[in-house]
C-alpha cells in the first residue's frame, strides 16, 4: 500500500527543431504555441464486455482449491462481524429509519428479529458488517470486499433458492471483480478522497447478484454499467456512522443494477473504460490490465485478509508491536514516559485523530490504538468502545504517543520504541503484522474472533452451528440457512 503524492496532469510544450539563426526570427514573428497535453495511451476496447463475458461463463468447478478455501474464510469472517455489529446504535438507527418504508419481509438481518425487503436487508447487513471496522481487507487497495458482495447475495438467497456452491462461486467472483477494478484505479482514486470499498464494491455486488440471476452477457454488461453509475462513499465519512453506510449502499446498489439489467434496462456497453466512463471520471490512473489480465488464473480473492484488531488496517502493526512489548515486559501505563513510532505517511493521514470522544473516532486514532493496546493488551471491539476512548488512564497515555513519518517505513510496518521512566528503552520492529497475507489469521483464530463477536447476540449452541454452516457452505442446499440460523433469540 504505497502512498503517493496527489496526481497532476503533466503538460509538455510542443516545439519544432530550429536553427539558432532562425530561432530569434520565429519568436519575433509569432507567439509561441500553447503547450499540448501529454496524450494518454488509448484504453483497450471492450473492457466492460470482456469482464461481463468472464463473469457469466465462470463456473464453480473452475475455482482452484485455495481460492475456494479463502472464499469460505471470507464468508465465516463476514458472518461473524455482521452478527457482532447487529446491535450497534448505528444499526438500531438505520432499522428505525427504514422500517416504515420497507417492502415485503423477504430477508433476514443477522443478529436481529426484523425482516426487510432484499435491498434494505442488504443495506442493513452491509452496515452491520462494517460498523466495527473489523471486516476483511484486500490490502493492495484497502477494499473491504465481503460487505458489498455477501450482503447482497445472502439477501437474494432468501428470495430465490441459491445452492451453497452457487453462493460461494458468486461470492468469489464478486470479490474478484471489485478488487480487480479497485486495482485499476488505486491509489489515485483513493488519494483524492473516494472510499474505494463503496465505489468498487458496487461492481462486485452487481456481478455476484447478476451471476445468481443468470444474466446473459449483454445483461451483465448493462449491470456493470448501472453499477458504474452508482459510486458511493467519501473518506471524509471515516470515524462516523456514514463510513458503514458505504458498503451497505454498495450492496443494495448492486442488487438494483442487476435487477434492472435482468429486465433489459440498458446502459452504455463501455461504462468502465469509455472516455467519460467510470475509470476516467473518478481517477487519474487507469490500468486496465489489472482488470482483464490473467482472468481465471490470477485471483485477487485469494489475497483477502482478516483483521485481528477492530480498527483501521494501517494501525495494526503498531497494535501488534504494543501488545508484544506489553506482554513480554508486563508493562503498566504508569511505567511509560513516552512511546515513539516511526510510521508511513498514510498512518497519520488516515488515523491521525488526537482529540477523540467516541469509539468510532478511536478506530482512526493511532494515539488511541497504541495506548489501549499497551494498557489492555488487546485491540478488539471492546478496545474501540466509548468506554475505552474515555478511560482516564488510556486518555493520559494517548498524550505520550509520538508517531513520526519516517522515510523507508512501509504502510505495513512500524518501528516502535517505548521509553520507560526508569530510563529503559523497549524496541520492536514489525514488518508484517498478524492478519497480513504473510502472517494470516488461522482458522482457529477466526473462530475465536467469531465467537467473541457473536456471544450474547445469538444463543451459544447456535454459534457453533453457524460456524459449521459457513465452513460447509459448499454442501448446503440453500445458503440462506446461514442467515436464518443467525437471527437474535
Amino acid at each position: 500500500m504505497a502512498m503517493t503524492d496527489r496526481r497532476t496532469f503533466i503538460q509538455a510544450a510542443a516545439a519544432l527543431p530550429m536553427t539558432a539563426a532562425a530561432t530569434g526570427a520565429a519568436f519575433a514573428q509569432a507567439p509561441s504555441a500553447p503547450p499540448a497535453a501529454q496524450a494518454k495511451p488509448a484504453a483497450p476496447k471492450d473492457v466492460t464486455r470482456e469482464l461481463a463475458h468472464y463473469i457469466v461463463t465462470a463456473d464453480y468447478d473452475d475455482l482452484p482449491a485455495n481460492v475456494r478455501k479463502e472464499g469460505v474464510r471470507t464468508l465465516l469472517n463476514w458472518v461473524g462481524v455482521a452478527i457482532g455489529g447487529s446491535h450497534h446504535q448505528t444499526v438500531d438507527i438505520a432499522v428505525a429509519a427504514l422500517a416504515p418504508f420497507s417492502g415485503p419481509a423477504q430477508a433476514s438481518l443477522f443478529g436481529r428479529r426484523e425482516r426487510f425487503d432484499i435491498m434494505n436487508a442488504a443495506f442493513l447487513n452491509g452496515v452491520s458488517s462494517h460498523i466495527f471496522d473489523y471486516d476483511d481487507t484486500h490490502l493492495k487497495t484497502i477494499i473491504h470486499p465481503a460487505g458489498p458482495v455477501a450482503s447482497a447475495i445472502i439477501a437474494l438467497s432468501e428470495m430465490q433458492p441459491v445452492s451453497g456452491k452457487e453462493f460461494l462461486n458468486a461470492l468469489v467472483l464478486g470479490v474478484e471483480i471489485e478488487c480487480r477494478i479497485g486495482n485499476a484505479v488505486y491509489p489515485n482514486h483513493y488519494d483524492v478522497g473516494w472510499h474505494i470499498t463503496g465505489t468498487a464494491g458496487v461492481f462486485g455486488s452487481a456481478a455476484a447478484v447478476g451471476k445468481l440471476l443468470k444474466l446473459n452477457e449483454q445483461q451483465m454488461v448493462w449491470a456493470l454499467g448501472l453499477a458504474a453509475s452508482q459510486p458511493v462513499g467519501l473518506r471524509e465519512s471515516f470515524g462516523s456512522m456514514n463510513k458503514s453506510f458505504n458498503p451497505g449502499r454498495a450492496a443494495s446498489n448492486g442488487i438494483f443494477a442487476a435487477m434492472l439489467a435482468s429486465k433489459n434496462f440498458t446502459s452504455s456497453d463501455s461504462m468502465i473504460e469509455a472516455k467519460r466512463g467510470w475509470a476516467n471520471t473518478i481517477s487519474t490512473k487507469q490500468d486496465y490490465n489489472e482488470i482483464l489480465g490473467d482472468l481465471g488464473k490470477r485471483y485477487e480473492a485469494a489475497l483477502n485478509t482478516y483483521k485481528p484488531f477492530a480498527c483501521g488496517i494501517v494501525m495494526h502493526p503498531a497494535i501488534d508491536a504494543a501488545i508484544q512489548l506489553r506482554n513480554e515486559s508486563k508493562l503498566t501505563a504508569d511505567q511509560i514516559d513516552r512511546v515513539d513510532l516511526k510510521v508511513h505517511p498514510l498512518v497519520l493521514e488516515l488515523t491521525g485523530k488526537k482529540n477523540i470522544h467516541e469509539g468510532l473516532e478511536g478506530k482512526f486514532s493511532i494515539y488511541h490504538a497504541v495506548a489501549v493496546a499497551l494498557v489492555e493488551g488487546a485491540g478488539g471491539e471492546k478496545q474501540f468502545s466509548d468506554r475505552a476512548v474515555n478511560d482516564p488512564t488510556i486518555a493520559a497515555l494517548r498524550a505520550k504517543v509520538n508517531p513520526v513519518v519516517t522515510p523507508g517505513i512501509d504502510a505495513a510496518q512500524v518501528d516502535m520504541t517505548v521509553v520507560l521512566k526508569d530510563g529503559r528503552q523497549l524496541h520492536r520492529y514489525i514488518e508484517h503484522a498478524i492478519g497480513s497475507v504473510e502472517k494470516p489469521m488461522t482458522d482457529q483464530q477466526l473462530e475465536t474472533k467469531f465467537t467473541d463477536l457473536a456471544e450474547g447476540i445469538i444463543p451459544q449452541p447456535m454459534i457453533r452451528r453457524v460456524m459449521d454452516a459457513c465452513w460447509s457452505v459448499e454442501s448446503l442446499p440453500n445458503a440462506a440457512e446461514i442467515v436464518k440460523m443467525s437471527v437474535s433469540s
